[in-house]
């Protein structure tokens, strides 16, 4: 049984995430829960794939990722189970992240080393580059129901909200242009599980108001591996 002051903490970082969220999305014009605006999420056109790009250019991108490309793909697919896929990502959501490799708040012996030697001009047109590639997707056939359940629906009785309203209809984003929240559906398994891990056990604590701390410390083992399994075949 959870104790009162853990669901006082929990509805205070839900109010804290709505009011954030509603604040960046009123800037872009966005619905904050359903995303809702001129392009939706899953749109894959040309001013779709425009929007979630960024300012930098993905044709020079290509060219200037080729040493990413080694890890990551040369689509942004990786092969590999705990290198991430960033096809599709939204691209100031890939720059966000270098910098924070770059600055120590996030940790990886091979990005810390290759954040220090990318100029903002660079991670931009990278960034642009793997976010116009078309989105990461898995196998299609997505079966776990505790993950679908806790993704989409959360559970009300410990506060926890559901992953969708920031992560999108099937993990695949809100608008092309909120790229505050990743997209998360078709990603590696095992990357997958080891973020939420790294999440709730505070070895990573670069999220939006620290979000992905509170809510992920009320995931248990199984239900992480239940979450991640279903978000990776989509």
């Amino acid at each position: 049984m959870f104790r009162t002051t853990n669901n006082i903490t929990v509805g205070l970082a839900l109010i804290a995430l709505l009011t954030a969220t509603a604040v960046y999305a009123r800037n872009e014009n966005t619905n904050p829960l359903t995303g809702h605006v001129g392009v939706d999420a899953n749109d894959e056109s040309t001013e779709s794939i425009n929007l979630r790009s960024g300012p930098g250019n993905p044709v020079l991108g290509r060219d200037k990722s080729q040493l990413c490309q080694g890890c990551h793909g040369e689509f942004g697919n990786s092969t590999e189970p705990l290198i991430p896929k960033l096809a599709g990502q939204y691209g100031k959501y890939i720059s966000k992240e270098l910098r924070n490799y770059q600055s120590g708040v996030r940790t990886h012996q091979i990005m810390n080393a290759m954040a220090g030697t990318i100029s903002d001009d660079d991670l931009a047109d990278i960034s642009a580059y793997f976010a116009s590639r078309p989105k990461m997707k898995g196998s299609g056939s997505s079966s776990n129901e505790l993950g679908k359940t806790l993704f989409t629906k959360g559970d009300i009785n410990r506060k926890m909200i559901a992953c969708i309203n920031c992560h999108g209809v099937n993990g695949k984003g809100l608008t092309p242009k909120t790229s505050m929240f990743p997209v998360l559906g078709g990603q590696q398994k095992e990357y997958l599980r080891k973020q939420l891990k790294n999440f709730r056990d505070s070895d990573r604590t670069n999220s939006p108001n620290g979000i992905m701390n509170k809510v992920t410390s009320l995931l248990t083992d199984a239900e992480i591996e239940a979450i991640a399994d279903y978000l990776s075949e989509l």
